[in-house]
């Protein structure tokens, strides 16, 4: 058996990668939160974003597993094309557009759920060194992707003094980054923004679509809209498409869609980045530019698990049942909500209209602090900056007046 060297090593990792984190902070809190439970503390775990039945099990949709099995088995485990199933392909642009126009100036390509989207139109959207611009409540691994990939985030502030969605914010910065680095990627995370629970309504829309439109006379001019937990977004949910449409030409939509949390199928990694615009040449090379990164990265995705998706998306029978399952879900989700819109107003806590989604965050000048003093009564939430992010969506209804009760103390604590 060879000795081990005592010499000096040299470092095998370049300069970039020898300090990164070793695991994400939400997942370390979640872990946290499941030991002290074994041990036989009564804990409240709210930093998930996974759907959670009221008993602590992970909601799944019957429907999405029975077609899963169904999958052909030679077809599952053969290599998908590159770019993803075309049959998949063709129903993600169905399920977010109709037969509609923009249906048909839509191509798409597969991806490992929302993350490889949004990696997609990073590295294909932006030069390096380039910064992506989203608001300042942002979901964290945004700042990771443009990292990794050897971008930058640039954030605008979110709420004005009447906790709407700041668009004079908004506007002066895309025209800061056109000036700087003449183009801009916008990520905007709406319906059910993570990790406020925010959704834009049909005036900060018409703002968005403003803005954008005149920056796209200046320069080329990409809006993403992050779609991963729309589908349990209120009545309004889709009312985005409506808005956003007259912008496609002028700039280029973009949207991040997964079956992650539409399907509660987040370890399948089904996704795709879909691209809307008129000009058929534009079309090709956004196609190819696509397809390259494909190959460049993961080189194909789930197999079977595009195939199971296409037919709860194309089969009408299937899709209804798929609906149907959602909607109990959703039923869930929105007992929730309303719990603690009650508990929290009553409760003088500070935070974003709440109307729908998996999170929702609560102010706060001490983020840390504040966590770290709930954590001493057994309540889990993740400190970002501002703010304590609460995952409902893993919080039985039951709970939400001792989680209110938690935040209420833990912003007193962190007051003092």
């Amino acid at each position: 058996m060879p000795r081990a060297s005592t010499r000096a090593p040299f470092p095998f990792l370049v300069a970039d990668a020898q300090h990164r984190p070793s695991d994400d902070p939400i997942f370390a809190l979640n872990a946290e939160a499941q030991r002290r439970a074994r041990a036989g503390e009564s804990v409240v775990n709210a930093t998930l974003g996974a759907l959670m039945q009221d008993d602590g099990m992970l909601a799944v949709m019957p429907c999405v597993s029975e077609v899963l099995r169904a999958v052909e088995p030679r077809r599952a485990a053969a290599y998908a094309p590159i770019a993803g199933e075309p049959g998949f392909l063709s129903a993600v642009i169905g399920d977010l557009f109709g037969n509609g126009e923009l249906a048909s100036w839509s191509l798409a390509a597969a991806t490992p759920g929302g993350t490889g989207a949004l990696h997609h139109a990073i590295v294909n959207f932006l030069e390096p060194g380039d910064a992506l611009l989203t608001t300042e409540f942002h979901w964290g691994p945004y700042q990771t992707l443009a990292e990794h990939t050897r971008r930058r985030v640039e954030t605008f502030r979110m709420f004005g003094r009447d906790a709407r969605f700041d668009a004079d914010a908004f506007h002066g910065a895309v025209q800061r980054q056109i000036a700087t680095q003449k183009r801009a990627l916008i990520l905007l995370n709406s319906p059910c923004h993570n990790p406020t629970g925010y959704s834009l309504d049909s005036a900060e829309w018409d703002e968005v679509v403003r803005v954008v439109r005149a920056a796209a006379e200046r320069a080329p001019v990409a809006l993403l809209v992050d779609h991963a937990y729309a589908k349990f977004g209120g009545a309004r949910a889709n009312e985005w498409v409506e808005h956003v449409a007259p912008l496609v030409g002028e700039a280029l939509l973009l949207v991040a869609w997964t079956a992650s949390k539409s399907f509660t199928q987040y370890g399948a990694r089904v996704g795709a980045l879909v691209a809307v615009h008129p000009d058929a040449d534009e079309r090709r090379r956004v196609t190819n530019a696509l397809s390259f990164s494909c190959r460049g990265t993961w080189s194909n995705c789930n197999h079977a698990g595009m195939l199971a998706i296409s037919s709860l998306l194309n089969d009408a029978t299937l899709r209804a049942r798929a609906d149907r399952e959602r909607d109990v879900l959703r039923a869930v989700l929105d007992e929730r909500v309303r719990a603690f819109n009650a508990a929290a107003s009553g409760a003088g806590l500070a935070y974003p209209r709440y109307e729908g989604g998996f999170f929702v965050s609560v102010f706060t000048p001490a983020p840390e602090k504040t966590a770290a003093r709930m954590r001493e009564l057994g309540v889990f939430v993740v400190p970002i900056s501002g703010a304590v992010r609460v995952a409902l969506c893993s919080t039985p209804a039951r709970d939400v007046p001792r989680l209110v009760q938690a935040l209420a103390y833990g912003l007193e604590a962190a007051g003092k």
